[in-house]
């Protein structure tokens, strides 16, 4: 019963961490240093990464609409005007091409160096230096832009390089825990004239397959044994993880349509010192 409470905790704090800018595999590092799940370590590996799932389910039940690429209803740029093709969407197929090629960095440096990043930077100390750095980016860019009127504003606006350069923000996410995926895309969206809101919406977007990938990549990778109280605390913590990013979704978007995102900058600084001095702590 115990586990289940913590797999709940887990599910918590990815559903809320994994969509706004301040990193889910961050605070989830963080949480187990003080919240240990009784479960094996290759499994804990797995579980870092497959709980996203919950996450991203949300996502696709949340925007349907907008990333479903067939339909006849709504379809106001089909691809031709008559047959099979009328039922595609060409907006939406531009988007997911465009989110293709914004995957490509991550997917390949994540392919080849993985398993090495990952027993390099998995530290909190890592974390804490990325929370800060990525939080400092956050102020600097917002104070930036504080007059500036962003020049992409919808989705269909951003070009193919636009997605590339945002994929490559995304890069330095899978490399240093700490960053957030969200986080780094969205400030490089923002670097490079992107709306808050259209940031936040492609940086979900572009999660769909990224988590996927990252997920299907840990399941075939795990070569331990799982036992049937692991599994009911991975799908605990995915429905959680589910059930909450809904809620913060939701929060998020009608939140950056009002204001700035310098609030969760502040939230990194502060904590990235907490941390830091806790680890410094530890180390006397």
């Amino acid at each position: 019963m115990v586990e289940f409470l913590k797999a709940v905790l887990f599910g918590i704090v990815e559903g809320i961490t994994e969509w706004l800018p301040i990193s889910s595999t961050g605070h989830m590092i963080l949480l187990d240093e003080f919240v240990k799940l009784d479960v094996s370590p290759e499994f804990w590996e797995m579980f870092l990464v497959v709980i996203q799932l919950g996450a991203i389910l949300a996502v696709v039940i949340l925007f349907w609409n907008q990333i479903w690429p067939f339909g006849k209803k709504n379809n106001r740029h089909p691809v031709a005007a008559e047959g099979f093709l009328s039922y595609c969407k060409k907006d939406v197929w531009l988007m997911w091409f465009k989110i293709v090629v914004a995957c490509l960095p991550a997917a390949v440096v994540g392919l080849l160096f993985d398993e090495y990043f990952e027993s390099l930077f998995y530290n909190g100390v890592c974390v804490a230096i990325a929370l800060i750095v990525f939080g400092v980016g956050f102020l600097i860019i917002e104070n930036r832009n504080k007059h500036t009127r962003a020049k992409i504003r919808t989705l269909s606006e951003i070009t193919f390089s636009t997605a590339l350069i945002i994929g490559f923000f995304q890069l330095i996410a899978a490399v240093f825990p700490g960053t957030s995926r969200s986080g780094a895309t969205i400030l490089g969206a923002l670097l490079i004239g992107v709306s808050r809101t259209v940031a936040a919406e492609f940086t979900f977007f572009l999660a769909i397959p990224v988590m996927l990938g990252a997920s299907l990549l840990k399941v075939l990778k795990f070569d331990g044994v799982i036992s049937g109280n692991e599994i009911m605390v991975l799908v605990t913590g995915m429905l959680t993880a589910f059930i909450v990013s809904v809620i913060v979704i939701r929060f998020l978007m009608g939140y950056i349509k009002k204001h700035d995102f310098k609030v969760f900058g502040w939230y990194r600084i502060v904590l990235g010192a907490v941390v830091l001095l806790y680890f410094g702590l530890q180390s006397i």
